[in-house]
């Protein structure tokens, strides 16, 4: 539908906006500024302005031949597969960066359906992901993921996941008894990072910080070798610090 701006009505009007941004999304590989003027009516002159407008916000990006694409802020507004798409591009994205500040591996969990979900990881060649030897699934007990997850739930969640969960010894250092266990997670500060000390892994520390919405438990974690142990303190309050924009993504 072609629109013919009104004297009186401003560039930046929603309705030429949406106008712009239905056009843009017809096209999925991408549609010039000619094009945009021709489908909708407006002049070179308002489009231009308006389109810099969507750009600054995030709903277009300009893509490598110059053309108009749907921006990820668009997508974020939609539902579906698109929409869970976006969030884990924009959640890979802060975890990616995140890795890069604290010089680690940094891994984002969920506890979904009473189990223990690394949904995502940013790793890289001078940050290795930790070695899954055993499925994190099986080892809450030992992990710091699986011990900052357990520490959100209820006493009755620990216990339903320790019932299809047991604690086997995976190191000299893992904490096989549930009592001592659960008394460990009730004495964990919520503010603290939660610390393995090579309890999973022999070679391996991490540290996860919680990432609570609503009834939802999730968290956010780094590992080092052990050679590094003496970054990970102050890793991990970086991490810690850092945790408030990848609690924004717990939508996903």
């Amino acid at each position: 539908m072609a629109l013919k701006p009104e004297p009186t009505a401003p560039f930046h009007s929603v309705q030429y906006a949406l106008r712009v941004l239905e056009t843009v999304s017809k096209h999925g590989d991408g549609v010039t500024d000619a094009q945009i003027s021709r489908e909708t009516g407006l002049p070179a002159g308002h489009l231009a302005s308006l389109l810099l407008t969507l750009r600054r916000e995030g709903y277009v990006e300009q893509i490598a031949d110059g053309a108009y694409a749907v921006g990820a802020a668009l997508l974020l507004l939609g539902s579906g597969a698109a929409r869970r798409q976006a969030l884990e591009t924009k959640l890979q994205e802060t975890l990616m960066q995140l890795r890069d500040s604290v010089g680690a591996a940094v891994y984002f969990s969920r506890y979904v359906d009473g189990e223990i979900r690394v949904t995502q990881v940013a790793d890289g060649p001078l940050t290795p992901a930790v070695n899954e030897w055993v499925d994190f699934r099986s080892s809450a007990h030992a992990s710091a993921v699986g011990k900052c997850l357990l520490a959100q739930l209820d006493q009755n969640g620990r216990r339903d996941h320790i019932s299809r969960h047991r604690t086997p010894r995976l190191t000299s250092r893992t904490i096989t008894n549930e009592k001592v266990l659960f008394s460990k997670l009730d004495a964990q500060p919520a503010t603290v990072p939660v610390l393995d000390l090579q309890e999973y892994a022999v070679g391996t520390v991490c540290a996860a910080v919680p990432l609570t919405a609503g009834s939802a438990a999730g968290c956010l974690a780094l590992s080092l070798p052990v050679e590094d142990a003496h970054r990970l303190r102050s890793a991990a309050e970086t991490l810690n610090r850092r945790a408030a924009p990848v609690l924004l993504s717990m939508a996903l």
